[in-house]
Parts: C-alpha cells; structure tokens; sequence
C-alpha cells in the first residue's frame, strides 16, 4: 500500500530574501550566526525570513528568529546530502512556486512598486533570490522523500502491534462521524440570474451617466470584504481572481466599467482603477441571486411529497434521489453525500454545512429531515439549495481501535514513522557535520538537541 500524505515536521529552506540594506537584530549589524559544513547562514538571512513573515501579518519575536534558524539548521544538513546524492531540481515546479510566491507578496504589499520599498531590491533581483531559494527548497523536499521513502511498508500487522502496545489515552481520537444521503432542488435561477443581471445593467447606466461607482457599491454590494471600501478590492494579482473576473478587468480601460460579469460568487460590474503588469486593482458590486419565500415554498411542498413517499415505503430513499434530485454530485449515487477531495462517505461535523449539521444533530440513524434550506459546494460561499437528509449511519466519538479505525491508525502509523526516519536523519548528521552557532542564538530554546556543541 501506497503511504499517506505524511503529517510531520518537514523542514523546509526558509526563503533567502535578502534586502540589500544592512539588517541589524538587538544593536548587532550584518554578521553569520551559523555555521553548517561549509555553508554559512547569516543574520540578514534569518531577518529577511523574519521580514517574509510580517508581510503575512505573523508576529516575530526572538522565539520565531530561533524557530526560523534551526528550520534553516536542519534544511542545510538535507541540502548538503542532496547535493552529494547528485539529486536535481524540479525546474516546472520551482518555476510555479516562484510565480505563486510573487503573486502572493505583491497582492499583500499591493504592488510592484511597493515590493522593491519593501523589501529595499528591484523585483529582478528578487526573483533571482527566491528562484535560487525555491531551487535548494525543491532539492530538500527531494531529499526528505528520499529519506522516508526507505521506511519500510506498513504491514496491518505493524497497525495491530501499534494498537495494542499504545496505552489508550495516547491512541488518536476519532470524532463523531456521520454517513448522510440527501435529496436537493434548487429555486428557480433563471429568473434570478435575469432579475440580477437587470438590476446591473441599471447600476452600470447610472455610473455612465454620472454617479459614482464607489456610492453604488456602498449602496448595493453584496460582497463584505469590498462594499465599505467603494467597491475596491486594492491591487492584487490577477491569479486570485475568478478566470472570467480577471479577464474583464484586465480588458477594461482605467475609468471603464464592464459589461455583467458572472463568476461561481454571482454576477458583477467592474470599474478598472489602474493595471500593472498582470496586476490591477478595480472597484465592482457584487450582487447574488436572491429568490423568494414563493421559491422555498414550492421546494419546500415537493421536497415534502418525495419524503412522504420514502417515509410509506413507497420509494427508497437512494431511488427517490436518483429519480428527483438536481444535487448533481450525489443524484447518481442515490443522494450518497462524499467528500469531494477524499471520496470518504464519512462526514464530522466541521466537514459539513452549519445548516446541515444543525438538522442532523436531531437526528437519529434511518431518520428523513423535514425540508430545510442550505447551500451547495459552489463558488466561495455556495448556492442556495433545500433538502431533505437521510441520516444513514452514525459512528459516535471514540478511541481509534484497530477493527473499525484501520485507515486512521495506519496513517498515524505512517505519521510517526516518517517523523522517525527525519529525526533519524538530522541526529545522525548533527553528530558528524560541523555546525557553529553564534552566541547570540545560543540562549534558543531548539526542538532539537545536538546544534550546540
């Protein structure tokens, strides 16, 4: 059997994001603060790290400085013995991350401009740095593979031994966990979606013939993160955007107000307010299909009809979800509710909708809800839909045992395994690597022993 996705401490190189001004920490200028083998690591490196971190709105005390050095520590002694391997770098992935990152530090400084302020470098130079940076990254990630991938296979009898010589309370809990069916109508969009759509073309002919787009947004936005502010969303890449968003936009003249937009968020007016690069930052009204208590009404009284026919036996409840359902993830599988990234037929309760969580607690097992209204797994916040569940199976809280918890148990197994073989590498390393730390890290409080000899 294949391994999980391991849950453990990877130890990643922390990106060398240099400023070309002198750092200086507690009084002290530029100076290394670490020697690895023959790699050094200077103090601008581990401020630069601690700089990164601000930017994503994180504290940094000294405590993160001594985190962000031993992370650095341990990712030097994997990068040296990736080098030795001859192993070599993930040139498309490293070239993806290296976009992802950029677009993600412009969007939270809010532009080019801004950047190169911040971080004291143009963006060339930049790029430069953390394509190298990513690159070592790209070889410790390697590496760590490699490392784990000589853990022996976890056989169901190392999953049975695991269980039985670990005390209970020490055993992973396993939460409350539900299998649900379900049966969705949806309200009539098509005159939603046209009563919305009217409704913008209005707002955009008031803005043409003179009023202020930011009043409109104030006035009738629907989008939270955006409405206070006019409409604006503030300079950004055009990546975090929904395709059909950022390709409007991005046409746009500055001042220009687009034609109704329609993403899974609802449908939009965009004002373009300046680009740069694959960069912009625009105003737009967000407004969502709204239906009416006639909508949920008519739902409501067929959902009833089909649970009447399921509660007198005359049809299934998987039969009926087939026949009338319009949720079309679980129609085909008879209203079978799954998760879309796992495939597991298990929910918790923090994978499912409040609404939905909120009628199944009522619940017991072979119980049809009365119809209720919630939403589906489109867009960002989803669509409106209502339902009815079939409450299937429920497997109450408990310690993980070897009969029913298989999976979760191997995964720990996996877990701990993986863990073992990376501390096993970083001790074994550690012990013949020479490795100096500056005084003035040697008061840190490391994970691990061994960095202070």
């Amino acid at each position: 059997m294949k391994m999980k996705k391991f849950v453990v401490a990877i130890f990643l190189l922390a990106l060398a994001l240099v400023p070309s001004f002198a750092q200086t920490y507690e009084g002290v200028v530029e100076k290394s603060v670490a020697l690895v083998g023959n790699d050094i690591i200077m103090l601008s490196e581990v401020e630069a790290e601690a700089q990164m971190m601000r930017a994503r709105g994180l504290t940094v005390d000294h405590s993160a400085r001594c985190e962000i050095l031993e992370n650095m520590l341990a990712s030097k002694l994997f990068l040296t013995q990736a080098k030795l391997d001859s192993l070599t770098v993930n040139d498309a992935q490293v070239a993806a991350m290296l976009d992802q990152r950029i677009d993600e530090v412009l969007t939270r400084l809010g532009g080019e401009q801004q950047t190169e302020e911040y971080f004291g470098k143009p963006l060339y130079k930049l790029r430069q740095e953390w394509s190298s940076a990513l690159s070592d990254q790209s070889l410790i990630q390697e590496m760590q593979r490699n490392v784990m991938s000589e853990i022996p296979k976890v056989t169901p009898r190392d999953v049975k031994k695991y269980c039985d010589d670990t005390p209970a309370e020490d055993l992973p809990m396993v939460s409350t966990k539900y299998r649900i069916r379900q049966i969705g109508l949806y309200p009539d969009r098509e005159a939603a979606e046209l009563a919305v759509k009217e409704r913008l073309v209005g707002l955009r002919e008031r803005i043409v013939n003179g009023e202020k787009f930011s009043t409109l947004a104030r006035l009738y936005s629907q989008d939270p993160g955006s409405m206070s502010k006019g409409g604006e969303l503030g300079m950004a890449s055009k990546t975090i955007f929904w395709p059909a968003f950022s390709d409007a936009a991005m046409s746009l003249k500055v001042g220009q107000v687009s034609q109704v937009v329609e993403t899974p968020d609802g449908f939009h007016i965009i004002q373009l307010i300046e680009r740069e690069g694959d960069m912009f930052n625009a105003r737009h009204i967000l407004i969502k299909p709204q239906y009416t208590s006639e909508d949920r009404d008519k739902a409501f009284a067929r959902l009833d009809s089909i649970r009447n026919l399921i509660v007198d036996s005359s049809m299934t409840f998987a039969d009926a979800a087939r026949s009338f359902s319009e949720e079309k993830h679980s129609a085909t599988s008879g209203g079978l509710m799954a998760d879309e990234y796992t495939g597991s037929s298990y929910f918790d309760k923090d994978q499912l909708k409040p609404a939905d969580f909120q009628v199944l607690r009522n619940m017991k097992e072979g119980d049809v809800s009365m119809p209720f209204e919630s939403v589906d797994n489109e867009g960002r916040n989803g669509n409106t839909i209502y339902k009815i569940l079939y409450l299937e199976k429920v497997i109450p809280a408990h310690t993980a045992n070897y009969q029913d918890d298989y999976n979760t148990l191997l995964d720990e197994v996996n877990n701990k395994n993986a863990m073992a073989a990376i501390d096993k590498f970083i001790e074994e390393k550690q012990k013949t690597t020479y490795i100096v730390i500056d005084p003035m890290f040697r008061g840190c409080d490391f994970q691990r022993s061994g960095w202070i000899k």
